[in-house]
């Protein structure tokens, strides 16, 4: 039997009853919730051939185009760190404090519009939504390369923020309706690996731009935000055509193939849906400890990352190297901590374990901030090497973070949620990376490697805390002590997510 073949007689087996999800149930509820339980059709009988096959397709669909989207956009939202070193702060007449007030000021509508913005990701296509707002802050860059003053600046760096709201959490969001729980950290690194590899080609492309300096009257630092915003336009505008829509209406799926697809998601979670929202599910979200300690996780973590992106190129300029020599020094660091973050995937997906993992990069993270802070004391070439150290550290868990969080909550609604409080909230790591490496404090910035080192260990007291309640649960509920949520009506147990008694979570 071929591929085709098999997949149309799984299409017909599970068309054998539908499940009862009340007169209001969309085609999406039916598709979430998937066909197994009330079909009876075990795991084996999915072809593995055929389901490696639709991985495959999957894969080529979905990662690719995300992966160059995050990179327009992190190369938008990063790049002011590489213009600083070519003349920006001088020709807007900044000083003091104002090149930390407009990193700062990303971080505030970026947080504010993060939950919303995946709440209105839910109600369109993810092909609308999400070329729509790169292509406005695509716009908005190429306005930061043509503004006068640091008011303009400023407003331009508050409006890219509001637009990259619902991008990072809702590609994630996306990603992760997609495939099962431990098939998700290699894609999600896959793609998170866009923003690591952004502080190189950021560096890269810096360092060609500004030879244009003069050209048509513009500072290289202007053509750095101009053409770099002009591709982001172009990019987002090609996009439209190609991001994949949700799984029960994206085009480049059969409807056998979406058929596989909704049973072997089931299968995934067992009975762990949640596709309804009311007050219930409003307190299921936003009353669950994980969701908050998976928030200060990232808090933790992603200040690392921030401080990395914005401040290598000064720290680099500032160990007396030009400032083209300290744009293309950052290059390697980048291109080593990718390296570091998809080979900790391959790893984490295959052992099925996470927790490590985060305490092991933060670990690296630390030799590197405890070299830096005592940086009067070595050479030049080891606080280089300690940069390595830092950022490698520091991708290794990040996107581990992100997917352990994603593991353990179950549910349409729930993963939505977690995703937009996750990063949104989570992002108050960019506003203290923004403003603790102050002018003043240079080039040995105690503070601001004081709190990077203060913050990578928040995220693993926070990781250890969640590791703890992690296997609480499940003893609990191996032992039958949740057993008790069986006997809620149908229409409750079919909106409790991982509150089911039959999810287990993973460490």
């Amino acid at each position: 039997m071929d591929n085709k073949s098999s997949l149309s007689t799984e299409a017909n087996a599970i068309a054998i009853e539908k499940p009862d999800l009340g007169t209001n149930a969309t085609q999406e509820d039916i598709f979430y919730k998937g066909f197994v339980d009330h079909a009876g059709i075990e795991a084996a009988a999915i072809d593995p051939v055929a389901e490696k096959k639709l991985l495959r397709k999957i894969d080529i669909h979905l990662i690719p185009i995300l992966w160059l989207l995050f990179l327009c956009a992190f190369i938008d939202r990063i790049n002011i760190g590489n213009a600083r070193i070519q003349g920006l702060e001088e020709d807007l007449g900044m000083a003091g404090n104002d090149y930390n007030i407009a990193l700062f000021t990303f971080f505030i509508t970026y947080i504010l519009f993060e939950v919303p913005s995946n709440i209105l990701l839910k109600k369109l296509r993810p092909s609308v939504f999400l070329s729509s707002i790169i292509a406005i802050w695509g716009c908005i860059t190429i306005g930061m390369g043509c503004t006068q003053s640091f008011s303009g600046l400023v407003a331009c760096r508050a409006l890219i923020g509001f637009f990259e709201a619902g991008f990072f959490p809702g590609c994630i969001y996306l990603i992760s309706m997609y495939y099962k729980r431990h098939e998700l950290q290699w894609r999600v690194n896959l793609f998170f690996c866009a923003s690591i590899i952004a502080g190189a080609f950021s560096g890269l492309l810096a360092y060609a731009i500004a030879h244009m300096d003069g050209i048509q009257g513009y500072a290289g630092w202007r053509w750095i935000f101009i053409i770099e915003g002009i591709a982001t336009v172009v990019i987002a505008v090609g996009s439209y055509f190609i991001i994949p829509d949700w799984p029960h209406t994206a085009k480049f799926l059969t409807e056998d193939e979406r058929s596989m697809l909704s049973r072997r998601l089931a299968l995934d979670v067992e009975r762990a849906t949640m596709n309804h929202w009311d007050k219930h599910t409003a307190w299921r979200c936003f009353g669950d400890i994980k969701i908050y300690l998976g928030t200060f996780m990232y808090m933790g973590i992603v200040q690392t990352g921030y401080a990395t992106s914005f401040f290598t190129p000064t720290i680099l300029k500032q160990l007396g190297w030009t400032s083209v020599r300290a744009q293309v020094m950052s290059i390697p660091i980048f291109i080593v901590a990718t390296i570091l973050a998809l080979c900790t995937a391959l790893l984490t997906d295959r052992l099925k374990h996470r927790f490590a993992f985060i305490v092991t990069g933060c670990c690296i993270s630390t030799i590197g901030y405890a070299i830096l802070l005592n940086m009067i004391h070595v050479p030049v070439g080891a606080r280089y090497f300690a940069l390595f150290l830092i950022t490698g550290g520091g991708y290794i868990a990040q996107p581990v973070v992100i997917v352990w969080l994603s593991n353990n909550v179950s549910g349409h609604y729930k993963r939505g949620v977690s995703s937009a409080m996750q990063i949104g909230f989570g992002n108050i790591g960019g506003i203290v990376a923004s403003v603790v490496y102050l002018p003043t404090q240079a080039p040995r910035y105690p503070l601001g490697f004081g709190m990077g080192l203060g913050f990578l260990w928040m995220c693993v007291g926070c990781a250890v805390v969640f590791l703890l309640f992690l296997m609480r649960e499940n003893k609990l509920r191996d032992a039958g002590k949740r057993n008790d949520r069986l006997q809620l009506p149908t229409e409750v147990q079919n909106n409790l997510g991982d509150e089911h008694p039959s999810f287990r979570f993973s460490y």
